[in-house]
């Protein structure tokens, strides 16, 4: 399954809203005219990929546009006037663990955007005896590691809506 790229009015927006690669995803690139250049490729553990005529590239975090670009610079030194496409084939490196009190934890793919309460959800709910306001969502970031509070209990209340944080890939949300 290809995943369509999110266009909106602004190049600003649009490089903000596309998909960012993750490792573990898979990646159908291909080079017009040049078949041997054709390859689903899953993106490595360190974040890179390995393409021939364009050596090893850390893509983890950028965008599909970005990765094309990038491929289509270094292939410009072997070939004349590449034509690169890449295409997400799945997101399989787009995940996140949950943990802790709820009736089925276990690592979850995001096949779109999700807040904490929809992937509790996806985890089969809470159980009976989870702390419902002292669930933490741990996230490493580039300052390093943080934890965001996240209550259960106020939402459920319809309180607090803005505390339902979106999930980035990589979270874990723990529930004590």
């Amino acid at each position: 399954m290809l995943l369509p790229l999110m266009l909106t009015s602004t190049a600003h927006a649009v490089e903000r809203d596309q998909y960012k690669i993750n490792p573990g995803d898979i990646l159908e690139i291909s080079v017009w005219g040049e078949e041997k250049l054709n390859k689903e490729l899953r993106v490595l553990p360190d974040g890179s990929i390995s393409f021939p005529l364009a050596g090893t590239l850390a893509i983890a975090g950028k965008s599909i546009n970005a990765v094309q670009k990038e491929l289509t610079q270094r292939l410009t030194q072997n070939l004349n006037e590449p034509e690169v496409n890449v295409a997400v084939k799945a997101v399989e490196g787009n995940m996140v663990y949950v943990i802790g009190q709820v009736n089925k934890p276990g690592n979850f793919i995001m096949y779109q955007p999700m807040d904490v309460m929809q992937i509790l959800s996806l985890a089969g709910g809470l159980t009976t005896f989870a702390k419902t306001n002292d669930i933490l969502v741990l996230r490493r970031s580039d300052k390093g590691p943080i934890a965001i509070r996240f209550k259960y209990g106020e939402l459920e209340d319809g309180d607090n809506l803005d505390g339902n944080h979106r999930l980035q890939s990589g979270d874990v949300v723990v529930v004590p």
